[in-house]
């Protein structure tokens, strides 16, 4: 393939970013190494020399969004390095595309970076790094992903995370904190603290001592929280399985050091599939915990996400999953279909749910959360609420609440006002509100 630049140019790369933000941070982490070396990032498949590709192998849609998009490079560019989740399938992406220059796993960045340099030398001794000190984002300047583990050492049915990304490994506490530091000197002012399984930061050093500025830290969730809570900005909690110390956040969050929000992936009520899952499998249990934490933290926003048309899957264990989401009355929810994923042990389960039934049961458990949304959405009425501005668009302001995450949860509209900045936090008095989202005014 010609050259697509002069001598005296930095050599150009194409990047393709899919799948969840845990992927996203891999690949910060390899842009922010092509642009430490002097290679410059181009938006288009013209401009590039060669495009690398970060990959979802998660679900299947999400495995063919990711082979769509390495056809689709091919055949705009045709020099293409595969990454991510999909190539820790090498075997499948190479019978689909032999003619790759590389495929790698996922949090490869070494290798990444080895496949580029055999294919499109760096410059030499460049005279000017261009790279921040916080890497390439590619989330707006205000919010970062903070991502603190690789891996799990859960073996749910459902999911071959494992098998893409391996065991838990912990990044040390004195890093991670380095690294939130960072960030937040360079303007973030959320952190939204993520990993396979964000509660089991540190089970696999024993919770070994770190440091941070010479104070010792143990590498423990609840350490962690608390420090990340002394950098003035709101910390956002994602992807917390209910562990019995989950508990010791809760108070943080009352105290306003950490937002009060979690993301707790619950996956279903009924016992008996949960123990199918290999998920815990007392919902009894989880309803008597989120009472407890709601006593303590009132301000509480919780966020699950279920699978329903799991394998055998009776209409009574769904029905046992819609009178649990009443009596817990969650925030924010989402819900998918089982899927089955190629590699999953849930597959070889019996009783299938037929496809039909799985859908059904979706939007039946969507509705009844579009009610139980809007009746808690309601109840902020009235009240005043710090809000972080994320857009101003024709003129309307969007922000988000410290109940909404980015991209997956509502969102707070506020009426015209020309002195609110993007990334900048505002007081807002709440005037109406629906299933999703928050309509206000500033508070002057």
């Amino acid at each position: 393939m010609a050259s697509r630049r002069a001598s005296y140019d930095s050599p150009t790369v194409g990047f393709v970013s899919l799948g969840c933000p845990k992927a996203l941070v891999d690949s910060e982490q390899i842009l922010s190494r092509l642009q430490a070396e002097g290679y410059r990032i181009v938006p288009s498949y013209d401009a590039a020399e060669l495009v690398v590709i970060n990959t979802c192998g998660f679900i299947d849609s999400a495995i063919e969004e990711s082979l769509d998009a390495i056809g689709e490079a091919l055949e705009q560019n045709g020099r293409v390095i595969v990454t991510g989740c999909l190539g820790a399938r090498a075997e499948q992406v190479w019978e689909a595309y032999p003619e790759l220059l590389a495929v790698t796993g996922p949090h490869a960045y070494t290798e990444v970076m080895d496949a580029v340099h055999r294919h499109l030398p760096a410059p030499h001794d460049p005279f000017t790094s261009l790279l921040p000190s916080q890497g390439i984002k590619l989330t707006p300047r205000h919010y970062a992903y903070l991502k603190i583990a690789e891996g799990c050492n859960h073996r749910c049915t459902f999911c071959i995370i494992p098998q893409l990304r391996g065991d838990l490994v912990s990044y040390p506490i004195g890093e991670v904190m380095r690294q939130a530091e960072t960030l937040v000197q360079a303007g973030v002012r959320e952190l939204l603290v993520i990993s396979q399984d964000t509660s089991a930061y540190g089970v696999d050093a024993k919770y070994r001592t770190g440091f941070w500025k010479c104070r010792p830290l143990k590498t423990h969730l609840t350490a962690l929280a608390g420090a990340l809570g002394e950098l003035g900005v709101w910390i956002r909690l994602h992807y917390v399985y209910p562990y019995p110390h989950v508990d010791e956040l809760i108070p943080l969050m009352a105290e306003g050091k950490i937002l009060p929000y979690l993301d707790v992936p619950l996956q279903h009520a009924s016992p008996r599939l949960l123990k199918a899952m290999k998920r815990p499998a007392n919902s009894g249990d989880t309803l008597e915990r989120i009472r407890r934490w709601r006593e303590i933290c009132p301000d509480l926003a919780l966020r699950s996400t279920f699978i329903v048309g799991f394998p055998g899957e009776t209409e009574a264990d769904f029905e046992q999953l819609l009178v649990f989401l009443e009596e817990a009355q969650l925030d924010r929810v989402g819900c998918f279909t089982y899927s089955p994923v190629e590699g999953a042990t849930a597959n070889q389960l019996p009783n299938p749910v037929p496809e039909e039934v799985r859908q059904e049961r979706m939007e039946r458990l969507m509705e009844l959360q579009a009610d139980i949304s809007a009746t808690r959405l309601r109840r902020k009425i009235g009240q005043t609420v710090e809000v972080l501005v994320d857009a101003i668009e024709d003129g309307q302001v969007i922000a988000r609440s410290s109940a909404d995450a980015p991209e997956i949860d509502g969102l707070v509209y506020i009426a015209d006002d020309e002195e609110l900045v993007v990334g900048e936090f505002a007081q807002v008095k709440v005037i109406e509100t629906d299933e999703h989202d928050l309509y206000a005014v500033r508070v002057t």
